[in-house]
């Protein structure tokens, strides 16, 4: 473990560093030791000062890091704090003598992580940054990982809270930033960006079909009124839409808001930053995990860990390999791992979400 990181996990660090937040081990202050050494836990009720987050796929998530494996002091990156709903089973896993690492760029999950920081028997430090910027951190540290893992998307904490105006369903103000702090917001793109850069934004990012259409009809309403609250553009969006194509997938507005939402906080932008960042963060034997929700994420990750998977690609015909090239990690699944029905039924959130994880192979010495 780095000097640095060291520092930052020390009594009162959170004082002196922000914005990160560091909390004792537990078991120094005589609070109860977190449970160790059982097999995964099916996600349960809400733990306190955590809403009512419920994490996707977090049985499934805890069996593929296998963390009742050595070393014991293992570290792990939740890449994606969000509510702690993950970062909170990980921690219980990590025990006395772990540490997790917990990254979110929403100042709501700073006290969440306060809150399990306080609850937990492993040492957590929180960061509060976009994971692209936070793992490049850790990575200028020196910091090697066992363990790290995305879950992708917004968390069921931004969308329950009315006012960021992530959700079509209820009136708020047009914003969908995850970091509050941030200049562009979605009603800085309706109001500002000119239709053909809407249009692109909305087919690249939400694969809406009638962008052209949607993109046009924006520049046409701001004209007359600024468009200031989400049902403002969800009315926007439906008549825009032929009345057919309007209820044939879903809400209307889903794929723009989906897309004004990944525009705003440069999501795939962050990913395909993120993503060899923390695989050199990884130990040998480390474990990259990512929960996806909609193909364009998933795509992403699949990808990334399927090159890192592959060994040799010299032509099929050449007799003997030229190129050298050895796997640096092996699938731990070669199908993305889905959610139960009996966990969709529970959680309708989870319909979409899909697991990928590999697992980082010993470097080869070369002679």
């Amino acid at each position: 473990m780095s000097t640095t990181l060291l520092e930052r996990l020390a009594p009162g660090a959170g004082e002196t560093c922000p914005p990160e937040l560091a909390r004792r081990r537990r078991g120094r202050d005589g609070a109860r030791p977190a449970r160790g050494g059982a097999g995964p836990h099916p996600p349960g009720p809400a733990a306190p000062g955590t809403g009512s987050h419920t994490p996707v796929l977090a049985s499934e998530l805890l069996e593929l890091l296998d963390l009742n494996r050595d070393p014991p002091a293992q570290i792990v990156i939740d890449c994606t704090f969000g509510d702690g709903g993950h970062a909170r089973l990980v921690a219980e896993r990590l025990g006395a003598g772990g540490t997790l690492i917990a990254i979110d760029r929403d100042p709501l999950a700073e006290t969440r992580a306060a809150a399990l920081a306080a609850e937990t028997a492993c040492a957590v430090r929180f960061i509060r940054s976009s994971y692209a910027e936070a793992l490049e951190l850790l990575a200028g540290e020196g910091l090697r990982a066992d363990a790290a893992y995305f879950d992708l998307g917004m968390s069921s904490m931004q969308v329950d809270t009315r006012e960021r105006g992530f959700s079509y369903s209820f009136q708020a103000p047009l914003d969908m930033r995850m970091d509050p702090d941030q200049a562009l917001s979605a009603r800085v793109i309706v109001a500002e960006w000119d239709e053909r850069r809407i249009a692109h934004a909305l087919r690249d990012y939400g694969e809406e079909r009638h962008a052209g259409a949607i993109a046009r009809e924006i520049v046409r309403r701001r004209a007359q009124d600024p468009i200031e609250t989400t049902q403002e553009l969800v009315d926007i969006i439906t008549s825009a839409i032929p009345v057919p194509a309007r209820f044939a997938g879903g809400h209307p507005a889903k794929r723009s808001f989906q897309a004004l939402r990944i525009a705003v906080n440069d999501e795939l932008g962050q990913l395909d930053r993120a993503l060899p960042v923390a695989w050199e963060l990884l130990r040998d034997g480390g474990v990259l995990a990512g929960i996806s929700f909609h193909s364009l994420e998933d795509r992403r990750v699949k990808r990334f860990l399927a090159d890192r998977a592959r060994g040799c690609i010299c032509p099929p015909d050449l007799p003997v390999c030229a190129c050298g090239r050895e796997p640096q990690a092996v699938l731990l699944r070669r199908r993305s791992i889905v959610p139960s029905d009996e966990e969709v039924q529970s959680n309708p959130r989870a319909s979409s979400a899909r697991l990928r994880a590999a697992r980082k192979l010993t470097a080869q010495v070369q002679p």
